[in-house]
């Protein structure tokens, strides 16, 4: 699978390239105050890596990177569709339409998670993240066909976890000792999901936050 350009009036995602290398670096060295549970990359080399190991996540169907792109054609960060699931499905009668799904015929995946997402200060508290979550949740469950999109974070981090739930996703608890955090510590990770019954609410939320004809109330 490859990333697809993907955008709105108020963000473009872009498949990610090593020509964003530069980019990412300028947006990640705005102000780094708010990264100290985010892995974001300091340096050129550092940078490069980041890049080279989401397009090898890429090529390996773990992964579609993009760079976020702002209005003005201004680099601000990157996202991905990670953690790509296909399940295996029992034997005998399947009663879901379009079910099972093989990842070796390249069929999209049952479940995919949007992580590693970072942007510059300067595009914190802005717009753009609702927006870059609306893009991906819509090609997720519309394009896609997915059954379940998953958002975690630091369970430290309040500030993601407030953003996450704003989106409309529900919460699902917290698991321990789940992963290395970029403090080095062994942190608890805070889960949340949208599922496919729930994405026509979540859509009407995404679209009243930006303001979006067709948004509720």
């Amino acid at each position: 699978m490859r990333a697809l350009l993907l955008e709105t009036p108020l963000v473009r995602l872009e498949p990610l390239a090593l020509a964003h290398v530069d980019a990412l670096l300028v947006a990640a060295m705005e102000n780094r105050a708010t990264y100290g549970l985010a892995p974001v990359p300091r340096d050129e080399p550092g940078m490069r890596g980041y890049v080279e190991q989401a397009l090898a996540d890429q090529a390996a169907d773990r992964a579609l990177p993009y760079a976020i792109v702002a209005p003005g054609a201004r680099v601000v960060g990157s996202v991905r569709l990670m953690n790509l699931e296909w399940w295996r499905w029992p034997e005998g009668p399947i009663l879901v339409a379009g079910e099972p799904r093989s990842e070796g015929a390249g069929d999209p995946p049952d479940v995919v998670e949007i992580g590693h997402a970072w942007l510059a200060a300067s595009a914190q508290r802005t717009a753009i993240f609702t927006a870059l979550c609306a893009l991906l949740c819509a090609h997720s469950f519309d394009d896609l066909r997915v059954h379940r999109v998953t958002l975690k974070t630091d369970a430290r981090n309040q500030r993601s976890r407030t953003a996450i739930a704003r989106l409309g996703a529900q919460f699902e608890g917290v698991l321990r000792s789940h992963l290395p955090a970029a403090d080095g510590v062994v942190r608890d990770t805070a889960m949340f999901s949208i599922v496919r019954a729930e994405w026509p609410a979540v859509r009407a939320r995404l679209e009243a936050l930006q303001g979006l004809p067709g948004g509720g109330a």
